[in-house]
């Protein structure tokens, strides 16, 4: 490869590590195995993901391979990444549901041709002899020198046992595939780098590292995850994305450009015209050409015009006479959200019945005087209400 397709590889990067040993082997004739690995804990894949694998589907389009690996197995450890306790456990089937969605939606970035999708129960479903053969090459003074485990231990905060085995899990990830470059964000440093390790104490050649910026999420504040619900998934109904992109800070924009679309924002720029283009171009990315127009288009006619949208889905609300609607309930079923954030949003004033502002207390109406009127969710979910 090229000089200056190697030194574009790792444009708008922020480590390749060991210094050098990458530029060595871009510049080599060998196809990469590249790495990724990604636990399944959500359904979503989001923005933030979409760093790393935009990246990824630049190293494709140079001739190598990547490897993504879901982590089937190590969601069941939780990965205690930037983390002050442990990470819920899901059960099985949830696990498994969220790996096919993940790869479905890496998809949307990643050309299927030079992708290998590998899932880590194939080699960590071991019987109880090699994984003590493989834990006792490590120990734990190493493991404890994680910037989250020594913050945790200052804080009294307990750390499972299962979470101190979590790099090794994930190191040996990297020797099962026989990884020649991992990816990941700036706070999977110390997993990456452990990978190292893990493929010398099995006799392969190390890997190296290459870490990318972490996106900041909707907020401006905290990075993009769906725990801090401001994320945008790759998988949100177009309206859905390119308004919550309407909404990112003007301070964060420039991140968004040179992470997401690979260039810089132009700083003398009108900042509303760039975010519009920025939600325009990353809506018609994932759902298809033409979708941002469309949901500028309504994202004017609702958020600047103020009117109502053109479509709105019709919820059946099912009451006998003289019945009530208990709204909580109803909203968590037609937006897939808990009783508990729907009750949160009606007491915030989020919640709108043809355009007013539900009151804090009123958590149950007569259904006769739902009949034909238009549930309003937060800035853009509707619902038309038919008893």
């Amino acid at each position: 490869m090229s000089s200056s397709r190697s030194l574009e590889l790792l444009r708008r990067t922020v480590d390749a590590l060991p210094d050098g040993q990458l530029t060595e082997q871009l510049d080599g004739a060998k196809p990469l195995r590249v790495k990724f690995g990604v636990d399944p804990t959500s359904p979503d894949i989001h923005l933030g993901h979409c760093v790393v694998l935009t990246k990824l589907r630049a190293f494709q389009d140079a001739g190598h391979t990547v490897v993504l690996i879901i982590g089937d197995y190590t969601a069941r450890v939780g990965d205690p990444s930037g983390r002050d306790a442990t990470r819920p456990v899901l059960d099985t089937d949830q696990i498994e549901a969220n790996g096919r969605t993940y790869v479905e939606q890496a998809f949307s970035v990643l050309d299927p041709n030079r992708t290998e999708i590998r899932y880590n129960s194939e080699w960590l479903a071991m019987q109880s002899e090699e994984m003590f053969g493989l834990v006792r090459r490590f120990n734990v003074a190493r493991l404890l020198e994680r910037d989250d485990f020594s913050r945790r231990i200052a804080d009294a905060q307990p750390i499972s046992a299962l979470e101190l085995l979590y790099p090794v899990l994930q190191g040996y990830d990297s020797v099962a595939v026989e990884a020649d470059v991992e990816l990941g964000a700036t706070d999977q440093t110390f997993n990456l780098l452990f990978g190292r390790d893990v493929q010398v104490a099995y006799g392969q050649k190390p890997q190296s590292i290459l870490t990318m910026p972490i996106l900041v999420g909707t907020d401006g504040v905290r990075k993009m995850s769906k725990s801090y619900d401001n994320y945008v998934a790759v998988s949100d109904p177009p309206e859905e994305m390119f308004g919550k992109l309407m909404s990112i800070p003007d301070d964060v924009m420039g991140d968004y450009y040179e992470l997401l679309l690979g260039e810089d924002l132009v700083r003398d720029r009108h900042q509303g015209e760039a975010k519009r283009e920025l939600a325009r171009r990353l809506t018609d990315r994932f759902a298809g050409d033409g979708a941002g127009a469309l949901a500028e288009a309504r994202f004017d006619q609702v958020h600047v015009r103020g009117e109502l949208p053109d479509e709105i889905a019709v919820a059946t609300v099912s009451a006998a006479d003289g019945e009530t609607v208990h709204l909580p309930a109803l909203i968590a079923a037609e937006f897939e959200l808990s009783s508990s954030e729907a009750r949160r949003l009606i007491q915030q004033g989020a919640v709108k019945l043809d355009g007013e502002p539900l009151e804090a207390q009123t958590l149950d109406l007569p259904a006769t005087s739902l009949d034909g009127a238009v549930l309003q969710v937060g800035k853009r979910r509707f619902r038309r209400l038919q008893v």
